[in-house]
């Protein structure tokens, strides 16, 4: 996300969940340019950039559905 001007309001609350079933392995983070950890509100910041890497997969053996088989037909 690249931003010519960002203000915030207040202080932002974020999290980061992942639904779904089956087990997994997951990490998120992200970069900033210009803007600081915590953001102070009010103040506008500018010429921002936010790159957000999200990555998560799938560990363990595979959950079967009712009504899945392995048969074909």
């Amino acid at each position: 996300m690249h931003a010519d001007r960002l203000r915030f309001t207040r202080e932002p609350r974020t999290t980061v969940r992942f639904t779904g079933t089956g087990k997994r392995k997951s990490t998120s983070h992200s970069d900033r340019t210009r803007l600081p950890d915590p953001v102070v509100p009010g103040h506008a910041y500018r010429d921002v950039e936010v790159v957000y890497h999200l990555g998560t997969r799938l560990v363990g053996e595979p959950e079967t559905r009712r009504g899945d088989d392995d048969t074909d037909g």
